[in-house]
């Protein structure tokens, strides 16, 4: 796997972001999360003076071979045909990129169908989507290597033009389903805390997603005495949440800030910072998702998410409605002014 280096953000310079944020001409804590937020990007980017610049969104999609044992409502056609509605501009994560002025890149990482010549797709297809994990692992080393390749590839490219804010989505009809697993395995809970409706199973349909998910856990444990982070991944995970975890991993390490949007791409974080611990530092969790599991997972990692809005549509589309609110932050720190300067007496 490759080696990242990434760097606890430097505390140092808290106090000096603290004391400017409760200088600013309010009442003492009065901007709520705002203030946090605004505490961290200045650790995040070193400065009492932040900034974001060309924010950017990238939107994996690969199918998944557990889809095959019913665990989704949805038919995995529906993984290519929303990739096409994305390229063709369709999409709600198309709309609120739009909306918030962030560049869409939509990847190819697994897709099972051929989407080569369709402009406005990055194609870096590894397979025609993963293998069934209840029968054996769903990718190998070497192919969960080149998804972590591709994601990194795509967030240099994202920073070369600028970009110091970094969103990620997914699409693949399953993948709430290897995203359950990693939650369990690596947070070490039991799985049946872990397993939701993903895009609309109704009860019965959650309990045999997770007949079949505690086989292929079971099977797992049979055949992995000692289970490592990487064996984890390999065996449960999706190209499309690989390469983000990638994206995410390279984008902590160029000190830049991510935007972590619902259940899955939460799952990735978790698997992240298995990884490296420090990758946390640079998260904003934007969203608690309408998947079960998804607060406990948030929890995990000791997330506060900024938004709860019932959403469970992916696409990273939690995480772009919620970057208003981090615009706002850094906006405050910057532009409001302080009691000094505004001759307004400090009353606190």
């Amino acid at each position: 796997m490759m080696t990242f280096h990434i760097e606890p953000t430097d505390k140092s310079l808290a106090p000096a972001a603290s004391e400017k944020i409760d200088n600013l001409n309010k009442p003492l804590k009065s901007m709520g999360r705002l203030e946090d937020l605004a505490l961290q990007v200045c650790l995040v980017q070193h400065t009492l003076s932040p900034r974001l610049t060309h924010p950017c969104h990238i939107l994996f999609g690969a199918d998944h071979g557990i889809e095959h044992e019913g665990v989704s409502v949805a038919p995995r056609s529906v993984t290519w045909q929303q990739m096409l509605n994305f390229a063709q501009g369709g999409g709600g994560v198309n709309m609120l990129c739009r909306q918030h002025g962030f560049k869409l890149r939509i990847v190819d990482v697994g897709v099972d169908h051929d989407l080569s010549s369709c402009p406005g797709i990055i194609h870096r297809k590894i397979a025609w989507g993963t293998r069934d994990f209840l029968n054996e692992a769903a990718m190998t080393q070497e192919e969960m290597n080149r998804a972590i390749n591709v994601g990194v590839e795509m967030a240099d490219a994202c920073i070369a033009e600028g970009c110091n804010v970094l969103s990620l989505g997914e699409m693949g009809i399953g993948n709430t389903s290897p995203s359950s697993l990693w939650m369990a395995e690596l947070g070490q809970l039991p799985l049946k805390l872990c397993v939701g409706a993903g895009s609309g199973l109704d009860a019965d349909g959650v309990n045999h997603k997770l007949h079949v998910l505690q086989q292929a856990a079971d099977r797992f444990h049979a055949s992995h005495a000692v289970r490592t982070t990487e064996d984890v991944l390999c065996y449960f995970g999706g190209f499309e949440m690989i390469a983000a975890l990638g994206a995410m991993l390279r984008a902590a390490e160029k000190h830049c800030l991510i935007l972590v949007d619902g259940f899955i791409m939460s799952a990735c974080m978790l698997a992240a910072s298995k990884l490296q611990p420090a990758v946390t530092d640079y998260a904003i969790f934007c969203h608690e998702g309408d998947e079960g599991g998804h607060r406990l997972l948030l929890s995990l990692m000791k997330a506060q998410p900024l938004l709860n809005l019932g959403m469970r549509l992916g696409e990273g589309t939690g995480a772009l409605c919620a970057y208003p609110l981090v615009d706002t932050a850094v906006r405050m720190i910057n532009e409001m002014n302080n009691f000094n300067n505004a001759h307004i007496d400090k009353y606190f």
